[in-house]
């Protein structure tokens, strides 16, 4: 019997008929993608590759939601920078030693991996508005020799992306299939598209502790009502007491972040120097229009015994 506290509280997924919904998969091999529209124009881009989201579009279609850096590698050759990559087993460098993701590289496998696409599930809510759920799925028997010499566990990870009209869900099952308990760490990298980054504020996080990369890892407690950008911010917020992150453009809420089931938030913009020194961010003023609100169990790590399933996730939701 899985313990409850490994699992997500009721999700708010439309439930019952089927709409129209769009599902088209194209490209080949580590360049494939999935693309699901809804019949009023909303869309989401996931790249096979990492499972990751390369787009999400509102407002029938009209808004992009998630920043991509145009020099993003959607062939497979390496990670995508931007959209919402999937880190797992492990959040940034692992442990230098004695820990069993210590050889694995920053970030895990997963985000480096290609996944599954294992179908798609439509809704329709009383309102007839329409979603679409597409589901993905990472093996043990699915990643690299180096990785799988690295992390030599048995695991099921199946990644669920819900498209509704002002939403998007992104929910992950991890599964322990193995004979032995493990430990993982698990982060949703969501590069989220503003305007201006002057004019941002994040709301939500008054009192929380967090953990500052960019002063020593020293920690410390958010003192004001918003976490605003006028530099690099790297900073892990833990045990976050509301579900709800907001963040606000020029005196406007423009995304709700719901957390499920994850307690830790990670604010990341890399500001000038470090933007410039990263070979496939680009523009090097992407930084302005770019803010990373990523959710995640990263303040320690997370057990499972054999046949346990851990469940967590996030809502976005748009508000324009």
């Amino acid at each position: 019997m899985v313990d409850r506290a490994n699992r997500p509280s009721a999700l708010n997924a439309p439930s019952a008929a089927a709409p129209d919904a769009q599902v088209d998969i194209t490209g080949t091999g580590a360049s494939s993608k999935v693309t699901a529209t809804l019949p009023s124009g909303e869309s989401v881009e996931v790249l096979l590759y990492g499972a990751t989201v390369t787009s999400w579009k509102s407002n029938g279609g009209k808004t992009e939601n998630l920043w991509l850096s145009d020099k993003a590698a959607l062939d497979g050759s390496k990670p995508v920078r931007g959209g919402i990559p999937v880190v797992f087993p492990v959040f940034g460098p692992p442990p230098k030693s004695g820990h069993a993701t210590s050889t694995l590289a920053q970030h895990g496998f997963a985000r480096g991996s290609r996944w599954e696409f294992l179908g798609k599930s439509t809704s329709e809510d009383a309102l007839d508005s329409s979603s679409v759920k597409l589901d993905f799925g990472l093996y043990s028997s699915g990643i690299s020799e180096e990785a799988r010499k690295a992390w030599p566990l048995d695991f099921g990870l199946v990644y669920s992306v819900t498209l509704s009209k002002d939403s998007l869900q992104t929910m992950i099952n991890v599964c322990n299939e193995g004979e032995s308990s493990f430990e993982f760490q698990f982060l949703l990298h969501t590069y989220l598209k503003v305007k201006d980054i002057s004019k941002v504020a994040i709301n939500g996080l008054l009192g929380v502790e967090y953990v500052d990369k960019v002063l020593n890892a020293s920690t410390h407690s958010q003192t004001d009502k918003s976490v605003t950008i006028t530099g690099e911010v790297d900073r892990v917020y833990s045990k976050i007491p509301q579900n709800t992150t907001t963040v606000v453009e020029d005196g406007s809420p423009r995304f709700d972040v719901v957390r499920d089931n994850l307690q830790d938030t990670v604010v990341w913009n890399p500001w000038t120097e470090k933007a410039a020194a990263m070979g496939d961010f680009s523009p090097d003023s992407g930084f302005k229009e770019m803010v990373c609100v990523e959710v995640g169990a990263v303040n320690g790590w997370q057990k499972l015994e054999k046949g346990e399933v851990f469940e967590g996730g996030q809502t976005i939701k748009s508000l324009l």
